[in-house]
């Protein structure tokens, strides 16, 4: 049955595919010959029309080989992603891979995969095929342990692909023999959507008849058959089949369509559309703006007014949801099914049906002036999440970002291409900063940064916000050599226009540079008057916080601990004020090497600890490894009178830190000062343990990936030593290499 026609969530969670929302009907032949194919072979392209079925018969074999993969099944949602260029970072988002050096997302997924035995579903490839083709053949050439999944309307045409042409489903003789029992799979799933539409709803020696010619007339096309089942709310089965002859001579005319697939859903589709209302088909063809799933609140903005009363819309989205147009989608990730979001119900457009519908929306004039609105409504969601980012709603804010990021990239795509958007384009790039370095997005934050700077060389606020978040973005990926220019233009245009806010942004960010290239007195100096300026613009933020703790750890590096302290203190004092979670996580590690330097470990275990689990929370790998390595160290050293350290733990602790170090690269731990736990923890393990020892508790830590190296920081391991893994596996619960 068809896959498009079943919600599916926004973003799957985490090593499992979307559950189903509706039954699945027939197909048991194709699953079969699906499962021998992906046994035998290690590229699958499931081709067919639109709506035939392809997404859903691939999930559903991918959930059946599950056990033949011990790294798990990952979907891969294509369909969203309009730029080929971005294809590589859906594929680490989707996976869970965080990575924060300059590396493309090749090299990383290569690497984070390597040695993993696992399943990639690519769905929705046709727009990108060559694109799709291009990282599959990569990826498979890099990891014998990787098979991938297509679901596309044209073949991949690329060596090793294997196809399997879905045909619609059976739709059996005109006429049967019986009721249910006797239906075709078409009139099984007629039969199965119609009971949803309309609970009262059975199969009976009178229908029966009318169900197999209606299920003959639409091919056996699942959507198209889907759509029809909507149909009941207004018309009987019979009333459907009589009428839907006519519809087809009416609506195909003369058309030369040689694809007869095609033309019956594209038919079906256009009856699903006459019998909407007015009003229904404007709200069905703006809804084709949203790339991805979209709630209440953005539907009434962007799709309201000039025919659309907002008082109106609940009452249509309620009746395009009944007629199988609008989707209500799945529990968002980390949610059992059936749970609804904390940020309220979504909905989707099929990808056949958003076709559609932007087909009307072009035709009616209102692409260019929806697609505006839309670039708004999400300049608007990137506005707000810069805002709430600085409290206790950011992990909130996080998830919430996340959960449109597919209509933020449009918006961005949007404002990248049409002329006149370009200031909108720096502004959306530069404000999503907190996304890109607070949720592991900094690969991504630069393409886009990077696109937007290059378009518009006009010194406005707009560009310097860029410029500073460009500069922040590739010093964070240690990528010295491409920050230094951005944030020195950024210093000087700030000079030149008088922009006091970019002037301290820049200032900042340049400090935070000259701090991990081992310039501490050039830090203080920097830092210092980058707050200077942030006190007399009265700006306070996260940023401004991150400035703090910079300028505290870079007095403790020069041994200045009083005045390290002091600044910690602050840190501390403000994030708690404000529940702020983000430097706050920054300043526990630091207030945890504070504590270690005066001979504390108690308590600086304590810090490190909460450090670990607050970074954790928004998956921010440079703050995790500084813990990781810290506590490491503190575990050299005895925690109280008559007590001892354990330096076996100490190194398998490091080695988890040196698995995620990888995925940071070289920005802090290039640098001696934020590098100096980790030496020392090295000089006193390997003076306290055989060399077997220390080889092998470091590896026993390399294997960890990242949501078990969080576990084992946090106390998880063994009071005696590390001890054996759960059944030596190297993936717990979270992802396939995550580090």
């Amino acid at each position: 049955m068809d896959g498009e026609s079943t919600p599916r969530p926004d973003r799957p969670g985490p090593g499992r595919l979307p559950a189903e929302v509706t039954g699945f009907v027939g197909r048991q032949r194709e699953l079969t010959e699906l499962a021998l194919l992906l046994a035998g072979h290690r590229l699958v392209t499931v081709t067919g029309p639109g709506g035939v079925g392809k997404s859903r018969l691939a999930l559903r074999a991918a959930a059946r080989a599950t056990g033949a993969f011990p790294d798990g099944t990952w979907l891969v949602e294509v369909a969203p992603v309009r730029d080929g260029r971005l294809l590589g970072h859906a594929a680490l988002e989707a996976l869970r891979l965080t990575d924060g050096t300059a590396r493309s997302p090749l090299e990383v997924l290569a690497e984070q995969l390597a040695g993993r035995r696992l399943l990639l579903v690519l769905d929705g490839c046709e727009h990108l095929a060559a694109a799709c083709a291009e990282l599959a053949v990569a990826l498979l050439r890099a990891l014998p342990g990787l098979r991938v999944l297509v679901t596309s309307r044209v073949a991949l045409r690329t060596a090793g692909e294997h196809l399997l042409i879905l045909a619609p489903l059976p739709v059996g003789p005109r006429e049967p023999a019986g009721a249910a029992g006797a239906l075709p799979d078409a009139g099984r799933l007629f039969a199965d959507r119609a009971r949803a539409v309309l609970p009262s709803f059975a199969v009976t020696a009178t229908n029966a008849g009318a169900i197999a010619r209606l299920c003959r007339r639409l091919d056996g096309i699942p959507l198209a058959v889907e759509l029809a089942a909507g149909w009941l709310r207004a018309l009987s089965v019979e009333q459907i089949d009589a009428r839907l002859d006519d519809r087809f001579r009416l609506l195909t005319g003369g058309d030369p369509d040689p694809l007869p697939h095609h033309r019956t859903l594209r038919t079906t589709i256009g009856w699903s559309h006459e019998l909407c209302t007015v009003q229904e088909r404007l709200l069905w063809a703006r809804l084709s703006v949203f790339a991805g799933g979209f709630d209440f609140d953005a539907a009434e903005y962007v799709c309201t007014g000039e025919g659309v009363d907002p008082d109106e819309l609940l009452d249509l989205l309620t009746e395009l949801v009944a007629k199988s147009v609008v989707l209500r989608v799945g529990a968002p990730p980390g949610r059992r099914a059936g749970e609804e979001s904390p940020y309220g119900v979504r909905f989707r457009l099929l990808d056949t049906l958003r076709e559609y519908g932007l087909q009307r929306l072009r035709a009616g004039g209102e692409e260019l002036r929806l697609l505006r609105r839309h670039r708004d409504w999400y300049l608007g969601v990137a506005t707000w999440g810069e805002v709430e980012w600085f409290g206790p709603r950011q992990a909130e804010t996080a998830e919430r970002t996340a959960l449109v990021h597919a209509d933020l990239r449009a918006a961005l795509e949007f404002c990248l291409a049409e002329p006149g958007e370009e200031q909108i384009a720096l502004l959306m790039a530069g404000t999503l900063w907190f996304y890109w370095v607070g949720c592991g997005r900094l690969g991504e934050g630069r393409h886009w940064l990077e696109r937007a700077l290059a378009l518009d060389p006009e010194p406005t606020e707009a560009r310097a916000k860029a410029l500073w978040a460009t500069g922040y973005t590739a010093t964070l990926q240690g990528d010295l050599a491409a920050a230094r220019p951005a944030l020195e233009e950024c210093r000087r245009q700030a000079l030149a226009t008088g922009d006091d806010r970019a002037l301290a942004y820049a200032v900042h960010r340049q400090g935070c540079a000259a701090l991990i290239d081992d310039e501490p007195a050039r830090a203080t100096e920097l830092l210092e008057e980058a707050l200077w300026h942030y006190r007399t613009i009265g700006e306070l933020n996260s940023n401004v916080l991150m400035a703090m703790f910079e300028l505290g750890i870079t007095h403790l590096f020069q041994g200045d601990r009083e005045s390290g302290e002091l600044w910690l203190g602050r840190v501390r004092e403000l994030c708690e004020e404000h529940g702020e979670q983000w430097a706050y996580a920054y300043g526990l590690y630091a207030l945890a090497y504070a504590h270690w330097l005066n001979g504390e470990v108690r308590p600086a275990r304590t810090l490190a600890r909460e450090s670990v689990r607050l970074n954790h929370l928004f998956n921010d790998l440079l703050g995790i490894v500084l813990a990781i390595d810290l506590l490491a160290l503190l575990e050299t050293e005895p925690a109280g009178p008559g007590e001892r350290g354990d330096l076996r733990e100490a190194r398998v602790l490091q080695g988890a830190a040196h698995r995620i170090r990888r995925a940071v690269g070289k920005p802090f731990f290039g640098s001696r000062t934020f590098d100096g736990p980790h030496r020392a923890c090295e000089e006193r393990t390997v003076a306290g343990l055989t060399e077997r020892e220390f080889t092998d508790f470091f590896a026993t830590g390399t294997r960890l990936d990242l949501d078990a190296a969080v576990h084992r920081a946090l106390g998880g391991g063994h009071p005696d030593g590390p001890g054996p893994l759960p059944g030596g596996a190297v993936r717990p619960p979270g992802g396939p290499g995550n580090s």
